[in-house]
């Protein structure tokens, strides 16, 4: 299924564009994002193309002038990759690979190639093959033909590697399976977290690669997957913590990212189903990014496109030892000050103050406030755990009315 072969970085080209809906600062940010992406999928991103235009050319998404630069640099630098930041349609696709002679993906593809890569559990990988077969289906014409030529790298770790099945039925009965195969598991899973009995969950939810799984190897004292790369961690996992002597369950989830998606969000319904249910959400916001309200915005939407707005939340802005502000002068009266220039303690006055005792900032790497953590997320389970167990509550006091000495 899934080619799992160590993958060497090829070159990759960019493609991005600025419109009345995305500015040119925006558009840089998400060029800035796919060329992570990029690298994470294993491709060395040469060169970066923008264009200003009002709409994307229903044939080749950009103008014929920027498409022909796109091409002499592809040739000349022998490109073997050509990355867009929104999703193509199957004709655009078809039309821009007969232009520059290359593998041309979008980001949606991009996402579920580094999917593909990391889904370690046989779960996670049939939730990443049902996705990419969904994506697959409108663009069998131009895909089998790659894969015809047996090309691998970025893009290219998708289902049918060896066999060229181009007949559609075929796949439909495959994503038919899928599902199928899927719903099974959902059920078992479903059995499993029914079977945790009485105690708290507890999700970490947020953008990818804001340190979650950091957090959780510090809190649960476990050893889970963590590096500085998008989508470090693909597969659910739930930690039985205690602090003090208060029991619950941790789960770590798979990060969030602008533009997820619709196949991802669908396929991977059951690790969704864990924030469903959880009792206790903690919101991991790397705060160093210069795009963190952003970021907060894109993991709200996907909250509330799951109904899960109105549970319980605690904001916890992690990275607070890397966080810089940008240098402002004042007497340069051309420079407007914005919150680009605000200081850690200027960001706290702001919106993040009316949030009371459900903000929290740290940082996982240098452990700084975690102790603060600690004792806020324990008084949070405590209010729920005595809320639904009243009969329970001389077993759990105040955090503080512990001895200060930590376990």
């Amino acid at each position: 299924m899934i080619d799992k072969q160590d993958i060497e970085y090829e070159k990759v080209v960019l493609i991005g564009v600025i419109t009345q809906h995305q500015d040119e600062e925006k558009s840089k940010e998400y060029l800035d994002e796919l060329a992570f992406l990029s690298f994470t999928a294993g491709g060395e991103v040469v060169k970066r193309f923008q264009q200003k235009i009002d709409k994307p050319n229903p044939k080749t998404f950009i103008g014929k002038g920027k498409m022909e630069q796109v091409r002499e640099f592809v040739v000349e630098n022998e490109i073997s990759t050509a990355v867009f930041d929104d999703e193509l349609s199957p004709a655009q696709q078809k039309n821009i690979e007969k232009i520059l002679k290359c593998k041309v993906i979008d980001r949606t593809y991009l996402i579920l190639d580094i999917f593909a890569q990391r889904a370690q559990t046989s779960y996670a990988s049939t939730q990443v093959e049902l996705a990419q077969y969904e994506y697959l289906l409108p663009r069998l014409a131009g895909l089998w033909t790659h894969l015809e030529r047996q090309r691998g790298g970025i893009g290219m770790r998708g289902p049918g590697e060896t066999e060229i099945e181009t007949d559609r039925r075929i796949v439909r009965d495959k994503i038919s399976l899928l599902k199928k195969k899927l719903e099974t598991i959902d059920k078992q899973m479903a059995v499993q977290r029914g079977n945790r009995g009485s105690l708290i969950r507890v999700a970490l939810v947020g953008y990818t690669n804001v340190g979650k799984s950091t957090l959780m190897n510090i809190i649960a004292k476990s050893e889970v997957f963590a590096e500085n790369k998008l989508f470090a961690t693909l597969d659910t996992t739930v930690r039985k913590v205690v602090i003090k002597n208060l029991p619950f369950l941790l789960t770590d989830t798979v990060g969030f990212i602008r533009k997820l998606p619709t196949q991802l969000v669908e396929s991977f319904k059951s690790t969704l189903d864990e924030v469903r249910e959880a009792d206790l959400l903690l919101h991991v916001v790397d705060i160093s990014h210069r795009s963190f309200e952003d970021h907060i915005a894109s993991v709200h939407q996907i909250l509330k496109e799951i109904e899960v707005l109105d549970k319980p939340m605690m904001m916890v802005f992690n990275k607070i030892d890397v966080y810089e502000a940008e240098a402002y002068n004042d007497e340069d009266l051309q420079e407007e000050r914005t919150s680009a220039h605000f200081t850690l303690e200027e960001w706290k006055k702001t919106w993040m103050n009316k949030m009371g005792e459900n903000v929290l900032f740290i940082s996982a790497t240098e452990k700084e406030n975690i102790e603060e953590f600690r004792k806020k997320v324990y008084e949070a389970v405590r209010e729920i755990h005595i809320t639904r167990f009243p009969y329970n509550n001389f077993l759990y006091p105040e955090y503080d009315e512990f001895e200060s000495t930590d376990e």
